[in-house]
């Protein structure tokens, strides 16, 4: 998972107030400013497993994000938002007892967007992806889709997020449950900042699949509760 980047900087607007952000649920309205930095959030993830040029992806996104159900829905996303109402943060979590039907959902809404031909290749580089990214098990929860808007970068935004989260008991830290999150071998500062928020590296199972670029390789890594 990424930090933001050029492409939302090119699409939200400078100036904004961080200095008392709020935290709430994100709502289906705010697609066209979270659905960049979901983007953003894993840049060469999204555009090996779509296969189009960023601005497609994006609209997607922003297509995904206002459906009521699915991995991409705003219904699994959290937003820091600034005193001038711009979202500056988003964060978004997956229950493994409850992701059963992500996959037939994806593809269903693969195939309103993009149409038959090119969902039979997203889905196929969907597996690959897999591969490398799993799926939350039934006793897990998977945080993802972690961005930050470019200037807020460096004020501690992501890390309030995700202590408000925590507080709010979005990320199921209860006994018997584990809060994961994958982020890329070559994102030294995300995993830095992942274990200064008290995530550790998890042993790897597998090896990387020959089929996946090796820039997509990644660590999962596993919350630690304070004791």
């Amino acid at each position: 998972m990424e930090q933001v980047g050029q492409t939302m900087r090119d699409s939200a607007v400078d100036g904004f107030d961080i200095a008392r952000p709020s935290f709430r649920p994100a709502r289906a309205d705010e697609a066209e400013s979270v659905a960049p930095l979901v983007f953003a959030s894993g840049v060469r993830e999204f555009q090996f497993f779509l296969g189009v040029p960023a601005e497609a992806c994006i609209a997607f996104l922003r297509f995904a994000f206002a459906a009521n159900n699915g991995r991409f829905s705003f219904r699994r996303h959290r937003v820091a938002v600034a005193q001038d109402g711009e979202v500056v943060a988003v964060l978004a979590v997956h229950d493994g007892r409850v992701t059963l039907l992500d996959d037939p959902h994806v593809a269903f809404m693969l195939l309103r967007f993009f149409g038959f031909w090119l969902t039979l290749g997203i889905l196929r580089r969907g597996l690959i992806l897999e591969s490398e990214l799993p799926a939350p098990r039934r006793s897990q929860k998977l945080l993802a889709h972690c961005a930050t808007y470019e200037s807020a970068r460096g004020t501690g935004i992501f890390s309030a997020l995700f202590k408000d989260a925590l507080n709010a008991g979005m990320l199921g830290t209860e006994p018997g449950r584990e809060l994961v999150l994958d982020v890329l071998t070559s994102n030294t500062r995300a995993f830095e900042l992942y274990r200064r928020l008290n995530f550790t590296e998890s042993t790897r199972i597998r090896k990387r699949s020959p089929k996946l670029p090796p820039e997509l390789e990644s660590i999962r890594m596993s919350f630690q509760r304070n004791t």
